[in-house]
């Protein structure tokens, strides 16, 4: 299957130019974000990501980072494993707790929880697979409170998430987080495109 474009270095603004662009194009990352993305449960948000997502994310890390030409390939090899490559949908899972205390404590429990993630829809399930770049549990187990999820799609399942209407649920199955939350159906066909 032919994965979806990647980002370049010709995809990459200046950074005075993004600078005046800045307000602007995060006012779009905001509308574009708001169909990819599901809370599920009180503490796990789940963002999809997408080139458009993707290229936002490396534009801001140069920005604020200040690196110059020398940080763009570092940016892109980051960030460029993190866009759907046809087949598969990718999120970033956030777990977030505002009081520094309770965050602690509750992360400090769900070690393992970017295992336990998956999407059900006409009685299948895609497991998400987390990326492996840095590992996000610790022996002790406790987890970081940012995970990177791939979900790989076979064909067929990519058919029916497609159709209008499919019923897709999301749900964290953790011994100490166990949450479901269904898609909405304009945040279905929203990560229905990632599909080449």
């Amino acid at each position: 299957m032919q994965p979806l474009r990647q980002i370049t270095r010709a995809d990459i603004l200046p950074m005075p130019v993004y600078a005046m662009e800045r307000a602007d194009r995060r006012r779009q990352m905001t509308e574009l974000k708001r169909n990819r993305r599901l809370a599920v449960g009180p503490h796990v948000m789940l963002l999809f990501e997408s080139f458009e997502t993707m290229l936002h994310q490396v534009h801001e890390m140069l920005y604020i980072e200040k690196g110059g030409e020398a940080q763009i390939e570092d940016e892109l090899a980051a960030y460029n494993p993190l866009i759907p490559d046809g087949r598969s949908l990718v999120a970033t899972m956030l777990i977030e707790i505002e009081d520094a205390e309770r965050r602690a404590r509750l992360l400090a429990t769900f070690g393992g929880i970017e295992e336990t993630v998956g999407i059900s829809f006409n009685g299948d399930v895609v497991k998400a697979s987390p990326e492996l770049d840095v590992e996000r549990t610790t022996p002790d187990g406790k987890t970081s409170s940012v995970h990177f999820l791939k979900f790989f799609f076979t064909p067929a399942q990519i058919e029916v998430f497609r159709k209008p209407g499919t019923r897709v649920v999301i749900g964290v199955r953790h011994p100490n987080y166990d949450h479901m939350a269904a898609l909405p159906e304009a945040v279905r066909s929203e990560l229905a495109r990632d599909f080449a």
